[in-house]
């Protein structure tokens, strides 16, 4: 029965998120995976499970590729130091980890504590009516808001595939379409989803590419460390 829910069949799911849940393989040991030495890149599945990885300097996007219940291996855009102390955002849990190999694009990671990937996996099951969110990143930055005829200049306060939160930003806004304008990122086709206390959720038309919300957060985390470096001179 376990077996079955660490190497799942491959099925038709609707919707990128799931399709990159069953392509993410799963092992019961508690070593941190590796890559293997023969490459089996054109047999990948090309989408994989989105985590989120939280560092000193910012959150980030990767890509798990494998999981175990010792730590995971994953594509990564910024790539942190080995030793550094980071935690990693995965089916809902927020894991203390700590990063012990670098690799071309590939960081592997060791979870300070062994996880129980029954309750990982338990916990990625969809329930009937719910679809899991895409990892939020915590940003600090400003957007345009296009409703109509109607500029909003907002603060960004966080950011997925899916969407985003914005704030200020009027109730009557809630089920129009609107197009933002995020500094660096292309123009996004949307809609306000929800609205509470000036803040909005704005739902994407269409998710942004992982490597597109990767690059543009790595390229936020990158001036962020070069303004932390010439602070600590």
């Amino acid at each position: 029965m376990f077996g079955s829910l660490i190497r799942p069949k491959p099925a038709h799911a609707i919707g990128g998120d799931d399709t990159a849940f069953n392509s993410t393989t799963f092992s019961l040991s508690t070593e941190v995976p590796r890559p293997r030495e023969r490459r089996t890149d054109d047999r990948m599945p090309p989408l994989l499970r989105v985590g989120k990885l939280v560092r000193e300097t910012g959150e980030q996007l990767i890509r798990v590729r494998n999981v175990s219940a010792g730590g995971l291996m994953a594509e990564i855009n910024t790539t942190p130091e080995i030793g550094e102390a980071v935690g990693v955002e995965f089916s809902s849990q927020k894991i203390p980890s700590t990063v012990v190999w670098i690799r071309e694009g590939m960081v592997g990671v060791k979870f300070d504590q062994n996880v129980d990937l029954g309750e990982l996996l338990a916990g990625r099951k969809p329930r009937h009516g719910f679809r899991p969110r895409p990892p939020r990143l915590t940003v600090q930055c400003k957007a345009s808001v296009r409703l109509e005829k109607t500029y909003y200049t907002v603060d960004v306060h966080d950011i997925s595939m899916g969407g985003m939160k914005v704030a200020p930003i009027e109730e009557y806004c809630v089920g129009k379409p609107v197009v933002v304008v995020v500094e660096s990122l292309r123009p996004i086709q949307g809609h306000v989803r929800w609205y509470s206390d000036r803040r909005a959720g704005i739902v994407f038309d269409e998710p942004l590419k992982f490597e597109e919300l990767a690059e543009w957060i790595g390229k936020r985390l990158e001036v962020a460390s070069l303004k932390a470096s010439y602070q600590n001179r």
